[in-house]
């Protein structure tokens, strides 16, 4: 019997969940997703020197002042990964807007528009690339409108069904459901012990796709941050799921069935929710304390590995200035 990596892959599209080329490589994913946390982690793998070599080479020949220099060489070790992930899968590389601008539509509009001329300068397509926001409603707002312009989107830090909600009327292209910090939120309240099949984030996904899937959506649903096999195996036939290359090996090395747990053509008839208004949004979203919580605390993580990165970009500058 096949793996249960190789049986996934025959009813869900397989996405690595990381920056690390040579896993990249090694897995053959279908396509890839990063964030800030994984660029960091990139960034101080010594096998990628020449990656950030060539971005502070180009930052030196930037003008601006010493904080725009920092931001813009980020923004191009950003695409320069990408770009060399775009030349080993066959599909998307979500390449992510930065975590602090979650909160302004016009600024997030601004650096996605940037981000896809920088890949077009590289003669990578926008049709290859996935333009990765936080599901606030700013940044449901900034898709919107870069869906209309051709450029498709990921949104990602999604914990609730409202902003499932929004953002298939926002006509988004691919949503990131989380399922393992939505464990560690039950958790820490006290809740489980949890299976698969009691894991309260994947049943959050289940009853997005479900959602999705009975009133003819088309938005892909992609379940992300998992924290073991049995969350993965329990969404096995969900349309994505993009997952980490230590569980990528684990599925792998897995032998057993692997049973299709999720198909469009069974899902149980959900009523369609009321369309979304920004009122309407932000209270069902307060309502929710996990979602709320997750979803602030996720945008906080990623604003300090932004940080982090930027620290380190302007110590390598000052370091490349004074040899």
């Amino acid at each position: 019997m096949s793996s249960k990596l190789d049986q996934l892959r025959a009813m869900t599209v397989v996405v690595a969940d990381t920056g690390d080329l040579d896993a990249v490589r090694r897995l053959k994913p279908q396509d890839c997703t990063t964030n800030p946390t994984l660029l960091l982690k990139a960034v101080e793998t010594p096998a990628y020197g020449h990656i950030i070599d060539e971005a502070l080479a180009w930052g030196g020949s930037q003008g601006g002042s010493r904080e725009s220099v920092i931001a813009a060489i980020c923004d191009r070790l950003a695409v320069a990964f990408g770009a060399e992930l775009a030349g080993i899968v066959p599909g998307r590389v979500s390449t992510e807007v930065d975590a602090d601008l979650s909160f302004d539509t016009e600024a997030t509009l601004a650096k996605a528009r940037a981000i896809i001329r920088a890949y077009e300068a590289l003669g990578i397509g926008r049709e290859r690339i996935l333009i990765k926001i936080a599901a606030t409603w700013e940044g449901i707002r900034a898709a919107e409108v870069l869906q209309k312009e051709g450029i498709d989107c990921n949104l990602t830090l999604l914990f609730s069904q409202v902003q499932a909600q929004a953002c298939a009327e926002a006509g988004v292209f691919l949503i990131s459901p989380f399922v393992g910090r939505i464990l560690d939120w039950h958790v820490k309240a006290g809740g489980g012990p949890y299976t698969g099949e009691t894991d309260p984030g994947v049943l959050s996904v289940r009853k997005i796709y479900a959602s999705y899937k009975a009133q003819g959506i088309e938005t892909v649903v992609m379940g992300a941050s998992f924290r073991n096999i049995g969350e993965i195996e329990a969404l096995a036939g969900c349309d994505r799921l993009t997952i980490s290359p230590a569980l990528l090996d684990e599925l792998a090395g897995a032998p057993g069935e692997l049973p299709r747990k999720l198909s469009a053509d069974n899902v149980e008839k959900i009523a369609p929710l009321p369309r979304t208004d920004e009122k309407s949004f932000r209270f069902a979203l307060n309502e929710d304390a996990m979602a709320t919580e997750k979803l602030a605390e996720g945008i906080r993580s990623f604003v300090k590995d932004l940080r982090s990165l930027r620290t380190l970009v302007a110590q390598r500058l000052e370091e490349a200035k004074a040899a």
